[in-house]
């Protein structure tokens, strides 16, 4: 049921409609939506609080807990999963399982928003994110806006504002459709101008080129390459499956945000759909698009630099004690949070590598980042 105050300010700015200058497009009106604080408890939080434009759709912001996680409107809750980046996320399919009964795509790390539209409606009402307390509260920010009023009116019909959820559901399509432009997956990065014969790549870079493919020396495109031809012009990075890698409980987040150290993400099993203790640790494997720009780094934000990633993988396939140790600790590397139902074969495929490969694949990965976040790279 539509609250009283709620009604008085639909009421109002529909009265003065020569007030409103309503965008012209479902995207235009998702644009405006993406960058307005006004929609969270505070109004000093937006999506793009999280998603910045300007950093690779990811979060910049240093808190407690480094950039590992994210401050949520109220200045202090913390979440405990690392904001991935929004570039790209639009072409992930949609959460399903594929025909060997394996789960696929999926917005969030766990795969519980089904679309794109799903996920752009969970911030607002998220209590550590935009903490908004429900759809309703959030029509009301949005009828505060002539713009909108009669955006939303000339764009999903002139009743739609007296119908919170239908509005609200509304409020997520525009968000989607923004997410959908160019300006998300403009796909013009080195590694995209070099298939298209107007960048030469570098002996590092096409060294780790040929080690990222190569179903010999490493397994990075098991994971990290869609089901289709080596030089799709689309490719995102990423077969949206999930795994475990065997990633440690990132304790400083635990020590920021007070979450019980014991306590175990268990990624894919927490989403309401998987009922498989089987997936217990799994997560879905993230595009590699603007890789480079976007740390820190796993569903937690526990590594840093994206050659610690990299590092982190190769000590599954030697037993040299310098492999072992986190380069970014001086210590060695922690046990996996959840130590069952990890990827083994997957972890452990191909040779050790030795650092100028390691070097190379760093700095292939570093081609995927888009123009506009080319002067980011160290």
């Amino acid at each position: 049921m539509t609250s009283p105050a709620h009604l008085s300010a639909i009421l109002l700015f529909a009265a003065t409609p020569a007030l409103a200058e309503p965008f012209d497009t479902l995207e235009q009106l998702g644009e405006a939506l993406f960058f307005d604080t006004n929609l969270s408890a505070n109004r000093s939080q937006s999506c793009a609080s999280c998603h910045s434009p300007d950093q690779g759709f990811s979060d910049p912001r240093v808190t407690a807990a480094g950039k590992a996680v994210s401050v949520g409107d109220d200045g202090s809750s913390l979440g405990d999963r690392n904001a991935p980046t929004a570039s790209y996320a639009a072409l992930t399919p949609e959460f399903h399982k594929n025909v060997e009964g394996e789960w696929i795509g999926g917005q969030f790390w766990d795969g519980r928003a089904t679309t794109l539209e799903d996920q752009a409606g969970g911030p607002p009402l998220n209590p550590i994110e935009m903490g908004m307390e429900s759809k309703a509260a959030v029509v009301a920010r949005l009828a505060e806006n002539p713009a909108y009023v009669t955006s939303f009116q000339v764009l999903f019909g002139a009743n739609i504002l007296n119908d919170p959820p239908m509005t609200y559901a509304a409020m997520s399509k525009a968000l989607a459709a923004f997410e959908r432009t160019a300006a998300f997956a403009p796909f013009d990065s080195k590694y995209d101008r070099f298939l298209r014969g107007e960048y030469e790549l570098t002996r590092d870079e096409e060294l780790g080129r040929l080690l990222f493919f190569s179903e010999q020396f490493t397994n990075c495109n098991q994971c990290h390459q869609l089901k289709s031809s080596l030089l799709d012009p689309a490719e995102t990075f990423t077969n949206y499956e999930y795994h475990n890698i065997g990633v440690p409980t990132n304790r400083s987040v635990r020590s920021a945000n007070g979450v019980p150290i014991e306590t175990k993400d268990v990624g894919l099993f927490a989403n309401p759909a998987v009922d498989d203790p089987a997936q217990r640790g799994k997560f879905r494997v993230p595009t590699l698009r603007n890789v480079a720009v976007t740390g820190p780094y796993m569903h937690n934000g526990m590594f840093d630099e994206l050659r610690t990633v990299v590092l982190f993988y190769n000590k599954y396939n030697t037993l040299n004690e310098k492999r072992q140790i986190n380069s970014e600790t001086g210590k060695p590397w922690a046990r996996p949070e959840i130590p069952q139902n990890l990827s083994v074969s997957d972890l452990t495929h191909g040779p050790a590598l030795d650092d100028q490969r390691i070097d190379a694949l760093v700095a292939f990965m570093k081609t995927l980042t888009d123009a506009k976040y080319e002067h980011l790279l160290d």
